[in-house]
């Protein structure tokens, strides 16, 4: 991963470089690998995961349909 600094600029090259390892899940990982997780607490955390990730599906296509009213922009 390469992030070029513009103009001695290192801050805005350091928040891009940020961004991309967001993007990436590195610093997602390092939080998992930070502690061992035994294998039934993975097992639960990645089911977790995979209801939570239906459900927000599910949530986005009946917004699509108009079932289900969006959230609320004042």
């Amino acid at each position: 991963m390469q992030v070029s600094v513009r103009d001695n600029n290192v801050d805005q090259a350091y928040k891009v470089l940020k961004k991309k390892l967001q993007r990436e899940g590195v610093f997602r990982e390092m939080k998992l690998r930070g502690h061992y997780e035994k294998p039934s607490e993975k097992r639960a955390r990645e089911q977790a995961e995979s209801v939570r990730r239906v459900r927000k599906l599910a949530r986005k296509a009946a917004q699509r349909e108009g079932v289900v009213l969006g959230k609320r922009k004042y």
